[in-house]
């Protein structure tokens, strides 16, 4: 996490025994001392990341206040990924909101030792509040208006996935542990070359939508999702939900897990146990595609587990086999077949397909009048094709 943001370094680590849950100070007394000891006989230090998920604000001023320095926790640490990365208004309003328990716990800290001082209950300008409820009830208002935004944006995003499902488009979501490599993978299989991948944490902040072509011809579109994290605070969860909602509303998901990472089964837990916390429909978790990342990192990898597909996107071996899967997993969950259908060249039944459906193939027959065509289409839409030319549209021949 620390060498995710931009300019940092560590400059030294350390495992240290935590006291008893609950201790003001994190640590023991005799290992306070050793790990003051150690950050002041270390001129390269200018901050310490303890690797919990949050501190009490007391025990963060008292621990900076021995130790002269910045101290930051795991929910703080994501926080400031997550500013270098937020690049859209959505992004950057999700991540406001998510500031606001941080901000509020500040003000009721604040207001604890006001009123040790005795002046905490001075009001401002006869409004009748204190400073503390002045700056509670301004979070609150805040809050609110960044809700508010947020749900018109939901709104939004409901009314882009209303027209995915109009034009009957698949969608596959792609998930899996933060920096797992899921945008370079998207990019292989789309070819897209505005995709930038990067290597660190929370690179993706947005979901973002891309076009590719399975081998039946069949267009589809990927939806890049934010990687997840473990002891991923609450919090952050609640705010970036919105744009996890498409998760919930893909065709099939792909759990990608970087297999060069040495905790990668820990990895790919919290990826499994973060999906089910979405309630995602219990299909589409059974249904999930895993694939198996980065193994031109490891040499003769071998997926443990049956199923799993080993890929790398940099050397290019499993794509064309991670295609086929998909494709096959995509016409299950849609719906979809691939017919073989008998119509005349002269008729308006060839153009319709063209516009309706997917043709692979157009094989003419040897009277030249008409020809088979092999189409990727959807129940609904083979439907309409017998309706419209009942006569002409003689049983199909399935593959």
């Amino acid at each position: 996490l620390v060498r995710a943001l931009p300019g940092w370094s560590v400059a030294s680590t350390l495992v240290v025994p935590s006291a008893a849950p609950g201790s003001r100070l994190v640590f023991g007394k005799g290992n306070f001392q050793d790990v003051t000891e150690k950050i002041k006989g270390c001129q390269d230090i200018t901050s310490v990341f303890l690797n919990v998920e949050r501190m009490a604000p007391p025990t963060k001023k008292e621990l900076e206040s021995a130790w002269g320095l910045r101290v930051f926790d795991r929910f703080t640490l994501v926080l400031h990924i997550f500013r270098c990365n937020a690049r859209t208004r959505e992004a950057r309003m999700q991540l406001a909101l998510a500031e606001i328990p941080l901000l509020r716990s500040s003000v009721n800290t604040d207001s604890g030792q006001q009123d040790q001082q005795g002046w905490g209950s001075r009001y401002i300008m006869g409004s009748g509040e204190s400073p503390t409820e002045l700056r509670a009830r301004a979070l609150r208002d805040r809050e609110l208006r960044l809700r508010r935004v947020l749900e018109r944006l939901r709104d939004k995003r409901r009314l882009m996935r209303k027209e995915r499902v109009r034009r009957e488009f698949p969608v596959v979501s792609v998930v899996g542990y933060t920096n797992c490599g899921k945008t370079t993978l998207i990019q292989a299989l789309t070819g897209e070359a505005a995709l930038q991948p990067r290597d660190q944490p929370f690179a993706t902040l947005d979901v973002t939508v891309h076009a590719g072509l399975l081998p039946s011809r069949l267009r589809i579109l990927y939806v890049d999702t934010i990687g997840f994290l473990s002891q991923l605070p609450h919090s952050l969860i609640h705010a970036f939900s919105a744009t996890l909602e498409d998760v919930a509303y893909s065709d099939v998901l792909v759990h990608v897990t970087d297999v060069s990472h040495p905790d990668a089964e820990l990895q790919k837990a919290t990826v499994l146990s973060t999906l089910r916390g979405l309630h995602l429909p219990p299909a589409l978790l059974e249904s999930a595609l895993e694939v198996h990342s980065k193994v031109d990192l490891v040499p003769g990898y071998t997926p443990p587990c049956s199923g799993a597909l080993a890929v790398s996107a940099i050397s290019g071996r499993g794509l064309d086999e991670l295609k086929a899967a998909l494709e096959a997993s995509v016409l299950r969950a849609t719906g979809r077949q691939v017919l073989t259908l008998c119509v005349r060249l002269g008729g308006p039944q060839l153009g319709w397909l063209y516009k309706e459906a997917v043709v692979q193939q157009v094989q003419e027959l040897p009277e030249g009048d008409a020809a088979h065509v092999t189409v990727v289409i959807t129940q609904a839409a083979y439907g309409r094709f017998r309706k419209l030319f009942p006569i002409d549209a003689p049983s199909a021949l399935p593959h």
